[in-house]
């Protein structure tokens, strides 16, 4: 379940020039201090004196790059509901020149923008879009591959659409692997939802062979639907299916599933070949030999 920042959350975590402006008194807030009601973490103000929640430490973090901060990049993405991609700082987005104040007790990263009349936020919560923050995220990787797959997770995880990403992507024509990003969507959209996938599909671009229909829908026996990484139809009417088995398919469970699959590709008649998606980052030569073997009748 995505973790949400409460309306609650953003009150229980302020600062001094907020709490001024709510109304109170300096007198009433060194009282509140002095006492142990509330704690001071760093320029944050925190109206408790228990331990921070998780996203309590992210509104702390925030306030410490302006009061225009909201919540961007991997932090965002947590916020939404990803998983795998998380990180121990608190990343927040900054208008370019706004002061970020010294002194903050969680790990923090500041990302600027020039133009933030153009920064889109999520309704009613310190955070912003998430396309866009999941770009924001993709562009702080040096390389690009783990930058389409935080991309190609967010899909996967149901927290962004292709569509949503594409449109991001035309909003942000500085981004670092633009042109890189745009083609992973575009697979993305057409059923590669996995990065291994998007690897398999490069794959037979690089080496000439045709594309495969992805993520194709087959109807078994029992009526269980079951989506095939890659297929082909040859000429001779033979079904030829691909599938790319990450890490994930080597726990017992998804394997005994993986050959019971396999077994009904098999007695439906159909050539299955099956890649460690290691071996198709590493010896796509090997793996384009023996896909073209088989797509020959």
């Amino acid at each position: 379940m995505p973790t949400t920042v409460t309306l609650t959350d953003t009150r229980l975590v302020t600062t001094w020039t907020q709490l001024r402006r709510r109304g109170y008194s300096v007198a009433r807030i060194r009282a509140q201090l002095d006492s142990g009601r509330w704690r001071r973490w760093g320029y944050a103000v925190v109206l408790h004196n228990g331990p921070l929640t998780q996203r309590q430490g992210w509104l702390v973090a925030r306030a410490h790059a302006g009061p225009s901060a909201v919540l961007t990049a991997f932090t965002a993405a947590r916020f939404f509901g990803l998983r795998g991609w998380e990180r121990h700082e608190v990343h927040v987005l900054a208008p370019r020149g706004a002061r970020r104040v010294a002194g903050c007790p969680i790990p923090l990263t500041v990302h600027r923008v020039l133009h933030w009349e153009s920064v889109r936020m999520q309704r009613r919560r310190p955070v912003q879009a998430c396309a866009d923050a999941l770009l924001v995220a993709a562009g702080t990787f040096t390389a690009p591959r783990p930058a389409c797959g935080i991309l190609a997770a967010a899909v996967q995880q149901r927290i962004a659409t292709a569509r949503a990403l594409s449109e991001a992507l035309h909003r942000s024509p500085r981004l670092r692997h633009r042109r890189l990003l745009i083609c992973a969507v575009a697979d993305i959209a057409q059923g590669s939802e996995a990065l291994s996938a998007i690897d398999f599909v490069r794959l037979c671009r690089r080496y000439d062979l045709p594309e495969p229909i992805r993520q194709a829908v087959r109807i078994e026996r029992f009526g269980r639907r079951r989506y095939l990484d890659g297929s082909w139809r040859r000429f001779d009417g033979r079904l030829v299916v691909v599938e790319v088995d990450g890490a994930l398919h080597l726990a017992p469970q998804r394997w005994w599933d993986d050959q019971l699959r396999q077994n009904e590709l098999a007695l439906a008649d159909a050539l299955v070949l099956r890649f460690p998606s290691v071996v198709v980052r590493t010896e796509p030569a090997v793996v384009a030999e023996q896909l073209r073997r088989a797509l020959q009748p």
